[in-house]
C-alpha cells in the first residue's frame, strides 16, 4: 500500500495528542497553534479542555477529539456514557476509550463487548475508537479485543494510550488490520515519532496517527518532498 507523499495528506491522518496531565492552558494553546498551522485531522484532547479547544479552533477545520476512561479503563460503564455524553455535548466529535483492561485479561469478554457497545451506542454516530493499551496484552487478547470492538460498532481499534509504557508495534498493527473487517480502521498511537515509522505502520493498513511529534513529522515530509522535486520520488514507497 502506498500514497502520494504530500504535508497535506500526511497530516490528515494524523490526531494530535494533547493529553499530558500537566500541560497548562497556555501549553495547551501552543499546541492547538501546531494543530492549526499544519491543518491536522484532529486534536485529540483531556476532557475537560474540550469546550475551550472548539472555541479555539472553530474556523480551522481541527476538528476535536477526546478520551474516555483514560488512561486506565478502569471507569465503570456508566461513568464512561456519562463522559462521552459530556464530551460530546461539549462539542467533542470524536471518542477514543479505553476498554476495560482488566476484565479482558480476565477472558470476560462479554463484560468488555458491553461496555464498548454502551459508549458507542452513547456516541449517537459519532466515530470511536477503542484503546486496547496492547502493551499489556498477548496476541491471543488482541485479537480477542479487537472482535469484541468490531462486534459493538466500533469505528477504529487502537493500540496505546502512550501511559502504559509501551505503545504502538508493527507486530501488534499486523494483528489488528487481521483481525478486524475493512468496516473498523486501525489507529496506531504511542511511539510515532517519526515520518519513517508512520510510513511503516501505514503501509500495513493504519489509517490514523496519534502522535505530540506532528510537527516533527509533518517538517520531515516537507523536507523530502522538496528535496525530490523534479525527480518524481513523491510516493510514500519511495522512502
Amino acid at each position: 500500500m502506498s500514497f502520494h507523499l504530500s504535508v497535506a495528506d500526511v497530516a490528515a491522518t494524523i490526531d494530535h495528542a494533547i493529553l499530558k496531565p500537566e500541560l497548562t492552558l497556555a501549553e495547551v494553546d501552543a499546541e492547538l497553534e501546531v494543530a492549526a498551522r499544519y491543518s491536522l485531522f484532529s486534536v485529540c484532547v483531556r476532557p475537560g479542555d474540550v469546550p475551550h479547544v472548539v472555541d479555539r479552533l472553530e474556523g480551522t477545520g481541527v476538528a476535536t477529539g477526546t478520551v474516555i476512561g483514560f488512561p486506565h479503563g478502569t471507569t465503570s460503564t456508566a461513568a464512561k456514557v456519562a463522559e462521552a455524553r459530556q464530551a460530546l455535548a461539549d462539542g467533542a466529535v470524536e471518542l477514543d476509550m479505553v476498554l476495560n483492561i482488566g476484565r479482558l485479561r480476565s477472558a470476560m469478554l462479554d463484560d468488555v463487548e458491553q461496555d464498548i457497545r454502551a459508549v458507542v451506542e452513547a456516541a449517537d454516530g459519532h466515530v470511536v475508537k477503542v484503546i486496547l493499551e496492547t502493551a499489556y496484552l498477548d496476541d491471543g487478547q488482541v485479537v480477542a479485543a479487537c472482535h469484541a470492538a468490531e462486534r459493538a460498532g466500533a469505528s477504529f481499534v487502537k493500540t496505546s494510550t502512550g501511559f502504559a509504557g509501551g505503545g504502538a508495534t508493527v507486530e501488534h498493527l499486523r494483528i489488528m488490520r487481521a483481525e478486524v473487517s475493512d468496516a473498523v480502521q486501525v489507529k496506531a498511537s504511542g511511539g510515532v515519532r517519526s515520518l519513517d515509522t508512520l510510513l511503516q505502520m501505514r503501509e500495513l493498513g493504519v489509517t490514523r496517527f496519534g502522535t505530540s511529534a506532528s510537527a516533527t513529522i509533518l517538517d520531515d515530509v516537507a523536507a523530502r518532498v522538496a528535496g525530490s522535486e523534479g525527480t518524481g520520488a513523491t510516493d510514500a514507497s519511495s522512502y
